[in-house]
């Protein structure tokens, strides 16, 4: 049976006059795309756009929630009690799937980002906060969440699909979290390196740690940062890199 691999990519990620990310040219290489929500980044005409840009592109849409933080693009920790994160994830997946159904599309996954992504992968009753609103909103969506963390957990306690998401330039710790981006090699910067690493955790589903040792990864997706300067580049050599592979790239059903 052949390997199959989700693709995805956090887009939308433009605010008023501020660009970011070139989503257009990343589209053609991925399978799903994360929407910023206007929570860490995104406005009105920018999720538009964008829910249109993955219509078009037969790339499957997802909510990219977060915490308020604008000026810090949600990667700043915030002191928030579960009943505003089940608040907040509501609000957000309320404002997306306007746009996805007066486009004729629907919603099909949810993952946060960010602070709050790795918040609630340690944190159980974040997470759980975040798993219940999806559920509440759409039982049908897809909650993705960092591999073997809390996140995914709670969406199968709260009888969600899920997906575990590993990333391709991030470095990982022994126990399975993310190098924290403030500490130096956090994110790979060298495109070969960052696509032999995604190839690894694709194909043989472990990963290098920063350490030196390796990490078994079961991934179901792998996430592309549309935030780097080179993301469409990095995408495309990503995407011909799996298919030399012989892994389909393929959003999870």
């Amino acid at each position: 049976m052949k390997r199959t691999i989700d693709l995805n990519c956090d887009l939308g990620e433009s605010f008023g006059a501020w660009r970011m990310g070139a989503d257009a040219e990343v589209m053609p290489y991925i399978s799903s795309a994360n929407i910023a929500c206007g929570f860490h980044a995104g406005d009105p005409e920018t999720m538009q756009r964008t829910v249109a840009l993955a219509a078009a592109a037969g790339v499957a849409p997802g909510a990219h929630v977060s915490l308020p933080d604008l000026v810090g693009f949600g990667r700043r920790e915030m002191r928030v009690s579960p009943r505003e994160v089940h608040a907040m994830t509501l609000y957000q997946l309320g404002a997306l799937s306007a746009f996805a159904r007066a486009a004729g599309a629907r919603l099909v996954h949810v993952k946060p980002h960010g602070a709050l992504y790795n918040m609630a992968a340690r944190d159980a009753a974040l997470a759980d906060a975040i798993a219940q609103a999806v559920r509440a909103f759409d039982a049908s969506l897809r909650l993705v969440g960092l591999a073997a963390s809390e996140l995914p957990r709670a969406g199968a306690r709260a009888g969600l699909a899920v997906s575990h998401e590993a990333f391709a330039d991030r470095r990982y710790r022994d126990d399975g979290s993310l190098v924290p981006r403030g500490e130096a090699g956090a994110v790979i910067a060298d495109v070969d390196e960052a696509v032999a690493q995604a190839l690894s955790i694709a194909h043989d589903r472990r990963v290098e740690t920063r350490s030196g040792g390796t990490l078994e990864l079961g991934a179901d997706t792998i996430c592309v940062h549309g935030d780097r300067d080179d993301a469409a580049a990095f995408a495309r050599r990503l995407h011909e890199a799996l298919h030399r592979a012989g892994i389909a790239i393929t959003a999870a059903a």
